[in-house]
């Protein structure tokens, strides 16, 4: 029997794969170890090229711009999955391709049911002769190994214009995906780039008496969250209405440190989760996550996670196949290792408080986050709302505010190019920045941009900037950005945050202990929270939960639900990043919400 192994290839920077190799840097970690074995079995997926995705932006503003009189009418999984399938062209020119061309037997070449995508297992020595490709054995420093193509691979123009891409993509760092209900709450698990900038500071029980005798500057609690953004709300909708958080594998959480927390802020949850989901694992970001989600909408909400984990797939790509069965193949090709295909529930609000890739144009990168935000878009059609972290390393990717020299990802640079990071740069999603009460400031005193870490922003390299930002991102630029050089920010690309929301000094128990912690990772499901908030509202009044939020926040009938912030700034790359100023800007977006006002804008939409 032939091994099975993951592949892992180069792609274009264009949506549309174009003829010609396209060479790639060895990620951080990983080296060039061997060339493959030609019997090695390899997983390809040919992406296909969808049908009208121009227009899924057009599509979204019909159902989702507060002026148009289709607002809510969010389609069905079934019109989503017609409108994109790709042609029947591009299914019959690629299959030609494998089958008469290359000799490949027709029972080895799936189509997805989706249709959006050719699946077929190869041997190494097949894979090189169809894609034109050398493929070598990459061992990371802790020993694992991975079959990847070095310089890439080359298709005919014929079938570049079929294909958007070759996947999987050169992400070695691939975390399964699934997803476990306990009654009205939900176990998951995760690791990886979770958005932590913030230091995590013990805290003892006459420690934290004397902070919140201090006030919410120095430490931030559920009572602080609801003073700062006047969040007095109860659900009323029970089990019609529901919230979800996305978590990497290696993050947990332990039962009693949810009734702890409860006991402490919320006497009225405790016990309303079960599941103990500890052990090997960091206990960070989906405790904190659950713990905020839980202590802020209460009881009556079904609240599920959503984990992410096996090293086979691309976390966002398991996701979406465990979100929608036409994503996965129908008769999974042995070594995909899906966990779950299909048979998660969409829920109505997403939280992610994950960085996944850099928004760089780069052949590697750039098609798989197209299609990623595509998929999303696509998800939004049907109702659900994404609300994920802007990121913790200012104008830089990740923690380690890696900046781009000379074509580089470099940690800590003192010079460069801005960095945005995915999916926080995705259009589709609404991303939120960090905000923080000023030193001896109270809830009644405007918040700063966070100043214990720079709160993330940018400019997309990937994505255009959406109409509906235009006009309030364009007035930044004009107004008030540093007058830094066009290789430093795409000042076409679209622009984030869109909101923000306190992200340090909040309170969480962890493995038995009070702790002070943060990030936008905190930003992320308090601003969930208080979409899923507005859904109850608006189920309740009949009308259909919200989707895509984005065209309304920037909409003037929006431009009283949130508090304006403008003061802080988010260094990085060897600059002072972006200054925050009146209205929008990208370091808190179009500020914090002003609850009521919010919701008041979102129940006079139909």
């Amino acid at each position: 029997m032939s091994l099975v192994q993951w592949v892992l290839c180069a792609v274009a920077v264009a949506a549309t794969v174009v003829p010609g190799a396209h060479s790639r840097a060895v990620p951080r970690g990983w080296s060039l170890h061997r060339r493959a074995d030609p019997q090695v079995l390899v997983p390809v997926k040919l992406n296909l090229a969808q049908s009208n995705v121009h227009n899924l932006e057009s599509y979204l503003l019909d159902i989702a711009d507060p002026a148009s009189p289709n607002y809510g009418k969010h389609w069905t999984p079934s019109q989503v999955a017609k409108t994109f399938r790709p042609s029947q062209d591009s299914v019959d020119a690629v299959h030609s391709w494998l089958v008469s061309d290359h000799g490949i037997e027709p029972d080895r070449v799936e189509l997805t049911p989706k249709g959006d995508a050719i699946r077929l297992l190869l041997s190494v020595a097949e894979a090189e002769r169809l894609l034109d490709a050398e493929y070598f054995v990459y061992r990371h420093e802790d020993g694992k190994e991975r079959v990847g193509c070095h310089d890439g691979y080359t298709l005919p123009e014929t079938i570049a214009e079929h294909v958007d891409f070759v996947s999987p993509s050169t992400n070695f760092n691939l975390p399964s995906l699934s997803a476990t209900r306990y009654g009205k709450r939900a176990a998951s698990i995760s690791q990886a780039a979770h958005e932590s900038g913030a230091p995590k500071i013990p805290v003892s029980a006459a420690q934290l008496k004397e902070l919140e005798a201090t006030g919410c500057d120095q430490a931030v609690t559920l009572d602080c969250l609801r003073a700062l953004y006047n969040f007095d709300y109860t659900l009323v909708t029970g089990n019609q209405n529901n919230v979800s958080v996305f978590e990497l594998q290696g993050e947990a959480f332990q039962q009693s440190d949810l009734d702890k927390f409860f006991q402490m802020f919320r006497p009225d949850q405790v016990g309303n989760s079960t599941g103990n989901l500890d052990g090997a694992a960091d206990l960070g970001e989906a405790t904190l996550d659950i713990e905020l989600m839980m202590g802020l909408l209460g009881s009556s909400i079904n609240l599920q996670l959503y984990q992410v984990g096996t090293e086979s797939r691309d976390p966002i790509d398991e996701f979406l196949a465990a979100l929608d069965a036409e994503f996965c193949n129908s008769k999974p090709i042995a070594g995909e290792g899906l966990s779950s295909c299909g048979d998660i529930p969409t829920y109505n609000v997403v939280s992610i408080s994950y960085h996944l890739n850099p928004d760089i144009q780069d052949p590697t990168i750039s098609p798989t986050i197209q299609r990623q935000c595509t998929e999303i878009g696509k998800l939004t059609l049907t109702g659900m709302t994404f609300v994920v972290s802007s990121g913790d390393g200012g104008v830089g990717y990740s923690q380690a505010e890696e900046c781009l020299v000379n074509g580089t990802l470099t940690a800590f640079a003192e010079s460069g190019s801005f960095v945005g990071q995915f999916p926080a740069s995705c259009p589709f999603v609404t991303a939120v920045g960090a905000t923080q009460v000023g030193t001896n400031n109270s809830v009644e005193d405007p918040e700063s941009a966070t100043f214990a870490f720079p709160s993330g922003a940018g400019f997309s390299n990937n994505f255009a900037m959406p109409s509906f930002q235009a006009d309030l991102v364009n007035t930044y630029i004009t107004d008030f950005a540093p007058a830094y050089g066009p290789d430093v920010f795409n000042r076409s690309g679209r622009a984030y945050p869109d909101v923000s929301a306190n992200g340090f000094p909040t309170i969480i128990i962890e493995s038995g202990r009070t702790v002070k912690t943060g990030g936008t990772s905190a930003s992320a499901p308090i601003f969930a929270s208080f979409v899923a908030a507005v859904n109850d509202a608006r189920i309740a009044a009949g009308k259909s939960a919200v989707g895509w939020i984005n065209p309304a926040l920037y909409s003037t009938a929006f431009n009283d639900a949130f508090n304006d912030i403008t003061n802080g700034t988010n260094p990085g790359c060897g600059t002072d990043g972006f200054p925050a100023a009146p209205g929008w800007d990208p370091i808190t977006g179009r500020g914090t919400p002003n609850f009521p006002n919010m919701l008041s804008a979102f129940l006079a939409l139909p």
